[in-house]
């Protein structure tokens, strides 16, 4: 299966005064087209970097990054957000309080120039859960894991083919955090999206990744399996601590399900 997103030996560094930040260090990764592939670690371990490097958010100084064997242009355009779409951490700051569910929507709408206004938002709104009476509703008058949906629904609406991943639960109680997670996992598997998700838990990734990579101090510390992880076949004690500070990890389990 030929992949869709190809990282190779990424750096990226940042200045701050007279200090040079090596966020991420020499990490390579390979990602097939319907994937899900979970990049994993502790806070500062530099994996949303990575994902802020692919959507043009943070500067590339080393290696090479292609999606669907080109490389992406900077300034990103258009087109290249047509088919890759973030969702970010925190449901309560990705979306403007002032602004309806409806505005939230039509914006991305506008920006490409896209028709069917209608048809689209309301089909984005069922395809994550949302009956149409959320649609002139405000951000204050969702919960989270209405806020969450809403987000997911604003990036599938430019009906992208990458999605990227970044903490999208942890914001989340637990049992709004598993009917998200299979909210997402049932659109990658009836779209055919590809996608690119930042965890620090586990539990999550075990949930939704066949592979994925262990990072800390911007650098790569070991590329698993699924079922790897899930029978504790890993090299590297670093792993095996973040498996045991993944709250409600199970090993040889798969993750429950809402």
């Amino acid at each position: 299966m030929s992949a869709l997103i190809e990282i190779d030996r990424l750096a990226v560094t940042y200045r701050q005064g007279a200090r040079l930040i090596r966020a991420v260090r020499d990490v390579s990764l390979s990602v097939p087209r319907g994937e899900s592939f979970g990049l994993v670690g502790e806070s500062g371990s530099g994996k949303s970097t990575v994902l802020r490097a692919l959507c043009g958010l943070a500067p590339v100084t080393g290696g090479t990054l292609r999606l669907d064997g080109a490389a992406p242009p900077s300034p990103r355009d258009a087109a290249f957000y047509r088919r890759v779409q973030m969702v970010f951490q925190d449901p309560y700051g990705s979306l403007h309080p002032r602004h309806t569910v409806d505005r939230v929507l039509s914006e991305p709408l506008a920006i490409h120039r896209l028709g069917d206004r209608e048809a689209r938002i309301e089909r984005a709104l069922s395809e994550v859960g949302l009956d149409r009476g959320f649609r002139f509703r405000f951000a204050h008058q969702l919960s989270g894991g209405q806020r969450q949906r809403v987000a997911v629904a604003r990036a599938l609406i430019l009906e992208p083919q990458v999605l990227l991943l970044d903490e999208p639960t942890s914001a989340l109680d637990a049992s709004i955090q598993a009917e998200v997670l299979n909210l997402l996992d049932r659109l990658r598997a009836e779209r055919g999206l590809t996608y690119l998700m930042v965890s620090h838990d586990l539990a999550v990734v075990a949930h939704m990744c066949e592979r994925l990579m262990v990072m800390r101090g911007g650098e790569s510390v070991e590329a698993l399996s699924r079922a790897d992880l899930r029978a504790g076949r890993f090299t590297r004690p670093y792993t095996g601590a973040l498996m045991t500070a993944s709250a409600g990890f199970r090993r040889g389990a798969p993750a429950e399900t809402a």
